[in-house]
């Protein structure tokens, strides 16, 4: 039997909302089948908080100047904004396999496999959820499940301003401290993005059994 379809789809800087529904979009059409195969969408967003199901208000230290977003996902509240690669995938479980917690531990395989090949030892930390380096949290995940389809995804540090992380609480976690692929690497920024894509696809595809193609991508219109 011949590897999956994964479809990647590349669509640069994307306000968080237009990204939001594009995934609501996608999902529903992968529920129904008129999507046939699974999907993961890489991009950036631009400065965003969003407040996961299990956030807390008081967790937004200071919201002014940037938008809250209140999603579906799980975890609490978290920031996007340039330089930190954004993982969407839109997989259904059901042609994997149908376990949530299954899938967290496979998507910070994914990114332990893709900080690896970046010249970063990430890990687990017992009892949360992401990807760390030391005591350092690089990597934030957050899903949704709906009939087994999966949304939201995963926030990798790569080159992001870890100042605005201040905004927050990050994930809730009291005095956590973040980090970034271009911090314990010292690497230059230019063409660190693009390598860390790469090597996220390529632990994408060996660790759900699939081949990614890589459509050009853009966002719906209408």
């Amino acid at each position: 039997m011949s590897p999956r379809r994964l479809e990647v789809r590349r669509a640069g800087v994307v306000p968080y909302r237009d990204a939001l529904a594009w995934q609501r979009e996608l999902a529903a059409a992968r529920i129904t089948g008129q999507q046939e195969h699974d999907l993961l969408l890489l991009l950036e967003h631009p400065p965003v908080l969003t407040l996961g199901r299990a956030g807390h208000s008081r967790h937004v230290v200071c919201p002014t100047g940037i938008d809250v977003v209140e999603v579906e996902r799980g975890g609490d509240v978290t920031f996007h904004g340039p330089g930190q690669l954004v993982g969407y995938p839109i997989l259904d479980l059901s042609q994997h396999r149908r376990d949530l917690h299954w899938y967290l531990r496979a998507l910070e395989q994914v990114l332990i496999d893709a900080l690896a090949a970046l010249g970063v030892a990430g890990t687990r930390r017992p009892g949360y959820t992401g990807v760390w380096v030391g005591g350092r949290k690089i990597a934030s995940l957050g899903v949704h499940v709906k009939q087994w389809v999966t949304w939201h995804g995963f926030a990798l540090n790569v080159t992001t301003d870890l100042d605005e992380f201040a905004r927050i609480v990050p994930c809730g976690i009291p005095g956590v401290e973040m980090t970034s692929v271009a911090r314990e690497t010292e690497a230059g920024a230019s063409e660190l993005f693009e390598r860390a894509v790469a090597a996220v696809v390529a632990a994408f595809e060996a660790e759900f059994g699939l081949v990614a193609q890589h459509p050009l991508a853009s966002l719906p219109s209408g």
